[in-house]
């Protein structure tokens, strides 16, 4: 069984968002870790690169299949989780401690169109 944690926003593509204050740390979940198998690569966004909700903003390559990253919200990169350049499998060891990239929140108001962690492990059950 994946692990979801209480407390986050998440999106229908297995992304979620921390939010702390204005900031929103963006990774993706831990059944994407699990459905995806070995990450080999990451490509992320530069910092002070705008993402918008429901676009991609990188993508995370397996061994198994290249996945793009679609952004739950929208805002300002400012920093990226660097640490993932040379060790881009630290997702499949802790998907939730190696979030991807850190935004400021443009729009909060984003967060009410994504599921809780009770619905967000219904939609996982579903798809198993």
């Amino acid at each position: 069984m994946s692990k979801v944690i209480e407390g986050l926003y998440y999106a229908e593509s297995h992304e979620y968002v921390k939010v702390d204050g204005d900031y929103g740390y963006i990774g993706i979940t831990d059944y994407a870790q699990h459905a995806l198998g070995n990450i080999v690569y990451v490509d992320m966004p530069e910092v002070d690169d705008e993402v918008e909700a429901g676009e991609d903003f990188g993508a995370v390559e397996s061994v198994k299949a290249a996945s793009d990253l679609i952004s739950p919200v929208s805002g300002t990169v400012v920093e990226i989780n660097e640490a993932l350049e040379d060790n881009p499998e630290l997702i499949n060891k802790d998907a939730f401690a190696n979030w991807i990239i850190k935004i400021s929140l443009s729009d909060k108001s984003e967060l009410e169109n994504l599921m809780d962690a009770a619905a967000y492990s219904a939609l996982c059950d579903k798809q198993d």
